[in-house]
């Protein structure tokens, strides 16, 4: 297990950056869906509605994450940070479409139906690249 093998300080750390990640990501979240659904669902093929909604959340994502989720990393946004975080982003929309393809196109559900993967599975996929990759 990861606390196991850290230092109490570490643990505290990387639960603190947790936290301060679920709320910003929450805020994100809602932000990616209040976007997304009524694009998918009234203006535009669902898939297409992921990117803007994820270009939206990520723009606002990324000035919350790097002042304050990984604050004290000692990183630098330079073009190498905000390159990578634009990386792991990618990530996450092809995860998002991904599972949106999936799940409107492919079995002909709902446009929210994508919304639980993108909820309960997008999010700890992110929160890892970006603090072992991005800010760490």
């Amino acid at each position: 297990m990861i606390q196991a093998s850290l230092p109490q300080a570490s643990r505290r750390e990387l639960i603190g950056q947790l936290i301060r990640f679920g709320l910003v990501g929450l805020g994100s979240t809602l932000l990616y869906a209040a976007v997304y659904w009524p694009l998918a669902t009234y203006v535009m093929w669902p898939v297409l509605a992921v990117v803007i909604a994820f270009a939206v959340a990520v723009t606002a994502g990324f000035f919350l994450h790097s002042r304050w989720s990984f604050k004290g990393h000692e990183r630098t946004e330079d073009g190498k940070t905000k390159a990578q975080f634009l990386g792991v982003q990618t990530v996450g929309m092809l995860m998002n479409a991904g599972f949106t393809w999936i799940a409107v196109d492919w079995l002909h559900g709902p446009t929210w139906w994508p919304l639980i993967p993108a909820v309960l599975i997008t999010p700890f996929v992110t929160f890892a690249l970006n603090r072992w990759w991005v800010f760490g």
